[in-house]
């Protein structure tokens, strides 16, 4: 008899885990409320850059998973469901998607961040071998939740309507270490990902400006020796050493708006 319950108990359990493994399934659907709230995202696209998919995350406080901290103790934090989305080309220089706030469900599955970007479309202006590298991302998060990528801590910002102009300046990097490599990136003030806490943004526009005659470039050290920097070279002609692996966005801003400033001098009508 006690043969039989222990089998029995085990058959339940075991039926019980497969419930919850197919419920769980189930309830990771996104089922959308009709006529519910959307964020629409629109970007204004320069010539030499494409868009990148944009990366959607929802999250779920219902459908939550369990996790681990560095010392095996064991929390519960929001189950999430990512995927991307492709963006539609709607004027000549127009890119959009619009995605739900709720993502409905079992789950009650809610927005919890848009991840978006541009990057060069063809490289091939800055040599044969360039290939295209990182820069010029926005990360969006909604809610208390980290993005799924790792950035700096969101500056908050307010309102349902968003406007993102933001400057870029080309940046040819060359590495050596685990073989030779020559990259094109976009240096922006936020490095790679500019990062905004935006729970009530509802329309999001964002237009990168690239300034191509700013050129910047970085020779990393050939070989990973204590006290070895990255040489950059800035389009003023200067040269300097930076432990940092990336170039000065500031400086970067003043060579182009010195040089602007002088331009616009030469231009001024001289008086009598």
């Amino acid at each position: 008899m006690k043969l039989t319950m222990s089998s029995l108990r085990s058959t339940l359990l075991l039926m019980a885990a497969l419930i919850l493994l197919s419920g769980c399934a189930r309830d990771y659907l996104l089922s959308p409320p009709l006529n519910g709230e959307e964020v629409s995202l629109t970007i204004k696209l320069p010539d030499d850059l494409e868009v990148r998919p944009l990366r959607v995350m929802y999250r779920s406080a219902v459908c939550q998973r369990v996790t681990y901290d560095g010392d095996g103790r064991r929390a519960m934090v929001d189950g999430h469901n990512g995927f991307e989305v492709p963006l539609q080309r709607r004027e000549e220089d127009l890119y959009g998607a619009v995605v739900s706030v709720e993502g409905g469900g079992p789950c009650k599955w809610r927005l919890s961040n848009v991840d978006f970007g541009v990057k060069y479309r063809m490289p091939t202006p800055f040599g044969e071998s360039v290939i295209p590298g990182s820069g010029g991302g926005v990360v969006i998060v909604f809610d208390h939740n980290n993005p799924q990528r790792r950035v700096s801590r969101p500056a908050n910002v307010n309102g349902a309507d968003l406007r993102f102009l933001e400057n870029y300046y080309p940046w040819v990097s060359e590495s050596f270490i685990n073989g030779y490599v020559q990259r094109v990136r976009l240096s922006g003030k936020g490095g790679s990902h500019l990062t905004y806490g935006a729970p009530n943004a509802r329309k999001i526009y964002f237009e990168p400006q690239l300034h191509r005659d700013y050129v910047v470039k970085s020779i990393a050290p050939k070989k990973p020796i204590a006290g070895e920097f990255f040489k950059f070279y800035y389009p003023d002609g200067t040269v300097e050493f930076d432990w940092r692996a990336k170039p000065s966005f500031e400086k970067l801003q003043k060579i182009r708006l010195d040089e602007e400033a002088k331009k616009g001098s030469r231009h001024l009508p001289h008086r009598l």
